[in-house]
């Protein structure tokens, strides 16, 4: 059986932690040094940016998350979002399916943009989102020091097109939650 992508919940958060930890210890997809565990992870689910997860043979293998871009209202249809796949699932696809399942959840949700900042390194990943129709709008130089070292970063966003009419997000009704997004950088 194929693996499958659905959105994930608070049930998950070991496993997408565990995901997301070998991402900082691989030091190719983010600034973060420190490891997450399940609880920070949980805190994720605040019911307004979705998170998907791919599952092959009943284990979670990739996960794709949005988050708070920015909280100023003019920004409310904006998600941050990031990508991550465990180290053994890697270039089988899962990347691929996480990314289309969020692009779809983040379009229900009623975001209208989608962006990131990706390690100019990381090709896998730019070529990824590359060939799902994100672009690069551009590089920040030296946009962190990770391990003492000065990093540049590609900036790449996508436009939802259904959600372009000028209607409010959902998320940006009041009550909207903040949380501490998942960043790719």
């Amino acid at each position: 059986m194929p693996p499958s992508t659905r959105l994930a919940d608070a049930e998950d958060a070991t496993a997408i932690a565990a995901i997301y930890n070998q991402g900082i210890e691989d030091r190719v997809a983010t600034f973060e040094t420190r490891p997450r565990g399940p609880e920070e992870i949980a805190g994720w689910f605040d019911g307004t940016h979705p998170v998907v997860v791919v599952e092959d043979g009943g284990a979670v293998i990739a996960f794709a998350a949005t988050s708070i871009y920015r909280p100023r209202e003019c920004y409310a249809g904006i998600a941050e979002f990031s990508v991550y796949v465990a180290r053994d699932a890697r270039g089988r696809g899962a990347g691929r399916r996480a990314m289309e399942g969020l692009l779809a959840a983040a379009s229900d949700a009623g975001f209208f943009k989608l962006v990131s900042r990706v390690f100019p390194e990381n090709q896998s990943s730019l070529g990824l989102l590359r060939s799902l129709g994100f672009r690069e709008v551009g590089r920040y130089e030296k946009h962190g020091r990770l391990d003492g070292v000065w990093r540049d970063v590609v900036i790449v966003e996508r436009l939802l097109p259904a959600n372009m009419s000028g209607a409010p997000a959902a998320h940006a009704l009041p009550g909207r939650h903040h949380r501490t997004p998942p960043r790719g950088d």
